[in-house]
């Protein structure tokens, strides 16, 4: 069918079936879309019912605007494979990969500003099912044991062109402080809010590229965020750590005022914690009861104010 009829058979369709796909809503197709593209257009495009969706795909891919994307993962046995009509964004792409999945950490400081340049690891969301949480008394012995190490790294990741994608599966919280934006190109994208970002960086800092760059962050986040917010979400996501600590050391070292570190400090300070895992040498922060990588750049002091702002 292919070699001899096909071409002929959809040439004289194309013009009409180009006109139909540059007028719908979306320019990212799954196979089973263009599936029922083909099942609810075959009659009007005056095409046989003996052309199959493989040969359908296979020469609008050679001669239309239509092209296969196959994203490939290094370390899983495991492909998507995606049709895009015309370009396509990377970030788009990421958020195909599964449903109501958003772009967080390292992707969403770049969204909101708070970095300059598109970091080339795209960090999209996908959060667990609903689970019981079983409330167990936190030790100060099980912290220490738990930041001694290295972190576990999500290795679900896959490549297109010179991007990568890198798939998290977070903590259910239904999506919360989760934002529709518009960007300069007219995309539409599900990315935390500023408030959540910043919260998100600072529990998961290597998928943020380190604490140095969180802390860059939350002084560029300065007069961006309402701290009220931020401790609303904070506080109904009720992570098992103290993670208040740590946000209110960036706070603290990025000039945000007292009323805001206040908020932070009345969630309690009973513990001793870490901004980092598997740190070797640390100095410690009594007012937050925080440890932290020595020898960091204090931005509050003039001398390292320069590092910290480009």
């Amino acid at each position: 069918m292919y070699a001899q009829h096909l071409p002929t058979v959809i040439e004289k369709a194309q013009k009409n079936i180009e006109a139909c796909f540059d007028t719908l809503e979306t320019n990212l197709f799954l196979k089973i879309d263009i599936g029922n593209i083909l099942t609810n257009k075959r009659i009007q495009w005056h095409l046989p019912k003996s052309l199959k969706l493989d040969d359908f795909l296979s020469y609008l891919t050679k001669v239309s605007k239509l092209k296969e994307i196959v994203l490939v993962s290094p370390n899983y046995d495991k492909t998507y494979t995606r049709f895009a009509w015309m370009n396509l964004s990377p970030y788009q792409l990421s958020l195909s990969l599964r449903s109501r999945s958003y772009l967080s950490h390292h992707t969403a400081m770049y969204l909101h500003g708070l970095i300059k340049t598109a970091p080339k690891t795209i960090y999209v969301n996908s959060e667990q099912s609903s689970k019981i949480r079983e409330e167990t008394g936190l030790e100060q012995n099980m912290i220490d044991l738990a930041f001694k190490s290295k972190p576990r790294i999500s290795k679900y990741i896959f490549t297109h062109e010179n991007w990568r994608i890198c798939c998290l599966s977070g903590l259910n919280t239904n999506n919360l402080g989760v934002e529709e934006i518009e960007t300069a190109k007219g995309e539409k994208l599900h990315v935390t809010n500023i408030e959540r970002t910043l919260i998100d960086i600072a529990v998961r800092p290597f998928y943020s590229s380190g604490t140095s760059e969180v802390q860059r962050s939350y002084i560029k986040a300065k007069g961006k965020t309402s701290v009220d917010t931020l401790v609303s979400i904070l506080k109904k996501i009720n992570y098992i750590y103290p993670y208040h600590q740590v946000i209110g050391f960036y706070m603290q070292r990025a000039g945000f005022g007292d009323s805001a570190l206040n908020l932070l400090k009345k969630l309690g300070l009973k513990y001793d914690f870490y901004l980092d895992y598997g740190m070797k040498e640390k100095d410690y922060s009594k007012e937050w009861r925080i440890y932290f990588r020595k020898n960091i750049p204090d931005p509050t002091k003039s001398k390292t104010l320069s590092k910290y702002y480009p």
